[in-house]
């Protein structure tokens, strides 16, 4: 796996701290830093996520992913799958995160509690290479509510 992430303040754009992510596969992703009052040429405008948020999110993504993958592999009728995370920073650099809690919403036909149960605490124990990386540093904790549709 690999990524070429790339400053753009250089190249004239409207943020001085703005950089341009392309990953292995193909893809391209914006990011931004956050404004900064006390020095303008420091900061970001807020144009696009900031870099921790889209650790943030790939943590979502890779986690959801493996909820879904293994209640369809249960043979789950599931039709929707959120999980919303809520961090806490360090206060000090490294701001690294120290405590993340995921909350699943899952939707789908006669999907058993137990089940969504299940198959968090198996992306949180063992398949979730995000999750288990910021456990390093974060205290991690997850909730869950199935919703009928």
């Amino acid at each position: 796996m690999e990524c070429t992430v790339s400053w753009t303040g250089a190249a004239g754009t409207r943020s001085g701290m703005g950089f341009v992510a392309e990953t292995g596969s193909g893809h391209v992703l914006a990011m931004d830093g956050a404004p900064d009052e006390a020095r303008p040429e420091n900061g970001g405008l807020n144009l696009a996520p900031r870099p921790m948020e889209t650790v943030l999110a790939g943590t979502g993504g890779c986690t959801a992913y493996d909820v879904v993958l293994i209640l369809k592999r249960g043979r789950h009728a599931v039709s929707g799958c959120s999980v919303k995370l809520t961090a806490e920073r360090a206060p000090v650099d490294p701001k690294v995160f120290t405590k993340i809690h995921l909350h699943f919403t899952v939707t789908g036909k006669g999907v058993p509690a137990s089940a969504v149960e299940r198959a968090v605490a198996m992306s949180h124990d063992k398949y979730c290479s995000a999750t288990i990386m910021l456990a390093k540093t974060a205290e991690i904790t997850t909730s869950f509510e199935v919703r009928e549709g």
